[in-house]
């Protein structure tokens, strides 16, 4: 087996349906695994597993939602139908919600509690729990497996104004090295990729203006990212091969791998 060959490898990817969740896709299914595009838009999905296959990839569109154990449970049957079984699982799904934002017409003790929940439902139990229970669990079964969880440069160090999405991505960062602990024994690797910003659809009106000049708040960002430019989504997909090799990475479980350009390295 090369070292970052990935032929045999049945590579789930929920949140393929987004610029970062694509560019994951399309890198796995480059690798040579079969690619399970899971998610509840079909329209997207489908295009996300056209384009796999125009490179040459093998890739079928499960619908399913992250945060319904039973949709999980139906898809991951599914994919073991159609590919077998699961090896590698990749949580590319959340996003921040602007009702649980910190800005000067909303500070932080008026965020309403429902608000709260949705967006850990959405990052934590939807983007990491239900699906490390459902899938994960079956390749804790099978006694293999790669599981690969998306966090954020703000679970590291708190960004202004996205509170809650930063407390979520801490969270991502503590069930993935409890998971790495805890399923060592049976084969399954647990670890975290670290993005630091990357303009995708839940960021980019923060980054940008509407003629695409960077924002302040952009601005700000930059300044402080040593390499002074943005992540380009296909920069994820090499520390996510590496993670789904059974060979590359074979004693690396419990990590985090930071894909930020500097950022989470400055200080002053």
């Amino acid at each position: 087996m090369k070292l970052f060959d990935l032929q045999g490898e049945v590579a789930v990817v929920i949140g393929a349906t987004g610029i970062l969740g694509g560019a994951i896709a399309d890198g796995l299914g480059g690798a040579g695994a079969k690619v399970a595009v899971l998610g509840r838009n079909a329209e997207r999905g489908q295009a996300r597993v056209a384009a796999i296959e125009r490179a040459g990839g093998v890739a079928k569109f499960f619908a399913a939602d992250a945060t319904d154990r039973a949709g999980l449970t139906r898809a991951c049957d599914e994919i073991s139908a159609a590919f077998g079984a699961p090896t590698v699982l990749v949580n590319a799904a959340g996003g921040n919600d602007p009702k649980v934002t910190v800005t000067a017409e909303r500070a932080f003790e008026q965020i309403e509690l429902a608000d709260w929940r949705a967006n850990f439902d959405l990052n934590v139990v939807g983007g990491v729990l239900l699906p490390c229970q459902v899938i994960g669990g079956a390749m804790k079964r099978q006694g293999r497996g790669s599981i690969i969880n998306v966090a954020s440069a703000s679970a590291r160090i708190p960004l202004s104004r996205v509170v809650a999405y930063s407390a979520a991505k801490a969270a991502v960062l503590s069930l993935t090295r409890f998971l790495a602990r805890e399923w060592a024994p049976a084969g399954v690797r647990v670890n975290a990729i670290t993005p630091g910003f990357f303009p995708a659809e839940q960021n980019r009106r923060l980054l940008f203006d509407a003629n695409g000049v960077p924002t302040p708040r952009g601005q700000a960002i930059l300044g402080h990212t040593p390499m002074a430019r943005f992540g380009e989504p296909a920069e994820l997909v090499g520390a996510v091969v590496f993670l789904a090799s059974p060979k590359a990475s074979s004693f690396v479980t419990g990590t985090d791998i930071v894909i930020d350009g500097g950022f989470l390295a400055q200080t002053i």
